[in-house]
């Protein structure tokens, strides 16, 4: 079942008559990064192995990320995301997780991965997108 958007869970809040009553309506649980990478695995019907390998990652490395064992920078949190062709929604949250900057539109450098996440395009493309506009590549 996919997450509610923060706006509508907000509403919610706002109309409820306590914030209790908004808990038990919510199971509030924070997720970790390893649990939501898990699941966006098995709804993408995704191996691990071969988005680490399409991510451009060490497999130790990797699957370190995957396990939670191991903190990832923000490039190899986009990595893993492109290579599993997440939305920039599912992006964002996987970026959040990690401890990261959201990919913000008014960054110049975000916004043309916003733009190539967007179109669906590869880690390879996105990357001479960016190079393309002067901008530090992801890979």
């Amino acid at each position: 079942m996919p997450e509610p958007l923060t706006e509508d869970l907000l509403n919610e809040l706002l109309a409820s008559g306590s914030p209790t009553a908004f808990f038990d309506d919510h199971r509030l649980i924070k997720q970790t990064l390893s649990e939501y990478l898990q699941e966006l695995l098995d709804e993408h019907h995704l191996r691990r192995v071969d988005v680490i390998r399409a991510a451009g990652l060490n497999e130790t490395f990797g699957y370190q990320i995957f396990m939670g064992k191991r903190g990832a920078s923000r490039d190899k949190i986009l990595q893993i995301a492109f290579a599993m062709g997440l939305t920039l929604r599912e992006c964002n949250r996987v970026l959040k997780l990690a401890g990261a900057n959201e990919l913000y539109c008014k960054n110049k450098r975000d916004a043309i991965i916003i733009f190539c996440l967007d179109k669906g395009y590869s880690l390879q493309k996105t990357d001479e997108e960016l190079y393309r506009f002067n901008e530090a590549t992801i890979s």
